[in-house]
């Protein structure tokens, strides 16, 4: 059995358990987590996806992330993905959550923050390749055409975000 995964509707709400396979390719809603990491100076973690990977290999993104587990909250799961992904431990701050269309199939994105000060120990069979980038080198990077698609649509939607500490503001 595959990675089991909430069914949920347009307004987020549980319908049932699926395998997150069949939740793609029926295009039936569940649930993402995902992690924008800045560094104390402010700077993003911009990140080459390996080669191998079945979802948008040798993709950039600016976002970590993955499926919400069954019984997860979204913050729960940021902050797995965050360990699992690139050895850290920190609490991710909620940012957004919106319906993301999705190049390969809908899902209800939620989007978090975290400061990361510690080093970073990326796992390889997640993350190829990664530097620091300042707002204005993120801003033309997401622009690039290797860039995971849906990550420009959470790029612009927390680049549209009105808060008092928010980088492109």
């Amino acid at each position: 059995m595959g990675e089991l995964v909430e069914r949920v509707d347009e307004r987020d709400r549980v319908m049932a358990v699926v395998e997150r396979g069949e939740a793609i390719r029926e295009r039936w809603l569940h649930r993402v987590a995902t992690i924008v990491c800045r560094d104390g100076d402010g700077r993003f973690l911009v990140h080459r996806r390996p080669d191998h990977t079945s979802r948008f290999p040798g993709r950039l993104n600016w976002m970590l992330g993955g499926a919400v587990d069954v019984g997860e909250s979204y913050e729960q799961a940021a902050a797995r993905e965050l360990t699992e992904e690139l050895g850290v431990h920190a609490t991710p701050r909620f940012v957004l959550k919106f319906l993301c269309g999705g190049a390969i199939s809908p899902y209800w994105l939620g989007l978090h923050e975290a400061v990361i000060t510690a080093p970073v120990q990326p796992d390889p069979r997640e993350v190829a390749w990664f530097d620091w980038l300042t707002a204005p080198e993120l801003e033309a990077a997401v622009r690039r055409s290797e860039f995971v698609p849906d990550a420009r649509e959470a790029f612009d939607r927390y680049r549209a975000l009105d808060t008092p500490d928010h980088p492109f503001g």
